[in-house]
């Protein structure tokens, strides 16, 4: 198996052990410990340490197995199951070390094949590519804010993926509704009459039509949310082209969902439902 360069073992040591979003020293140790690579130099600072302890494995090895089996198992989220908000971070961190490798940490914590970054402004290049194109196309502004470059890092995936969160975002904005997927999509878009509607309803052409607008957010929720549970998903090495007809479809999306008009009836339902989390919060804190 090839081995990591200097360059690129410093690197991942570095993500690993960042002093804000990495591991602790405590650890590092555990992980170095269960990974069978020797902790040659326990006592200095995090990253020289890991790093040390990298170089060493990789040297007298000549491979990169063990250390690609630290990723994996430091970047487990189980790991993270008592304090969830340090997965996201040190993930980014230590994808961007990794992005000149060819490799990248999924949100299951599996590395996977991605596309070798060469140089630090490859991912800015592909954003501005990204946001020249889309613009061209007349994509909404809502769209527009997910083509940045940590987003592009590894590939589009990530891109689009969030852009697809900001749906049902927008959903949950416009009827005060807190579900999700396909729950949020009934809430929202069934019933007589919805809370949303993104046309007069009065045929059955205008029916046909809310219909299908709502298996078509169903469909896009169901290709992109949860990715922990699609890990096929999760490393789909997306293409630039794909990711800009996704992101044209997103924001068609928006374009209808801003457009949608809320019915009297669930206006007044929206009022009644918030009138009742008033009274709920008054009746367990009274005012004094």
């Amino acid at each position: 198996m090839a081995s990591f360069s200097q360059e690129q073992l410093q690197a991942i040591a570095d993500a690993l052990a960042d002093t804000s979003e990495g591991l602790r020293g405590p650890e590092i140790g555990h992980l170095l410990t269960s990974c069978h690579i020797k902790d040659t130099d326990p006592a200095i600072t995090k990253r020289h340490r890991l790093y040390n302890a990298f170089a060493r494995e990789q040297n007298t090895r000549r491979d990169r197995t063990r250390i690609m089996g630290s990723i994996r198992k430091a970047m487990k989220p189980a790991r993270f199951a008592r304090e969830p908000e340090r997965f996201e971070p040190m993930r980014a961190n230590v994808n961007r070390a990794l992005a000149f490798t060819g490799l990248s940490v999924a949100a299951s914590g599996e590395l996977s094949k991605a596309e070798k970054v060469e140089t630090l402004g490859q991912a800015e290049r592909r954003a501005r590519e990204l946001r020249e194109d889309l613009a061209s196309r007349g994509v909404h502004p809502d769209v527009m804010k997910f083509c940045r470059q940590e987003l592009l890092q590894d590939n589009y995936f990530h891109a689009v993926l969030e852009a697809v969160k900001s749906i049902a975002a927008k959903v949950r904005s416009r009827t005060g509704l807190d579900d999700d997927g396909a729950v949020l999509v009934d809430r929202a878009f069934s019933g007589t009459p919805p809370m949303l509607a993104i046309n007069a309803l009065a045929t059955k052409s205008e029916q046909d039509e809310q219909k299908g607008f709502g298996n078509l957010l169903k469909g896009t929720f169901g290709m992109f949310r949860n990715p922990t549970a699609h890990e096929a998903r999760i490393n789909w090495t997306m293409s630039k082209e794909d990711a800009e007809d996704l992101l044209s479809l997103v924001s068609l999306i928006h374009r209808r969902l801003d457009a949608a008009i809320m019915p009297p009836a669930s206006m007044m339902f929206q009022a009644i439902a918030a009138v009742d989390a008033v009274v709920s919060v008054l009746y367990l804190f009274p005012p004094p």
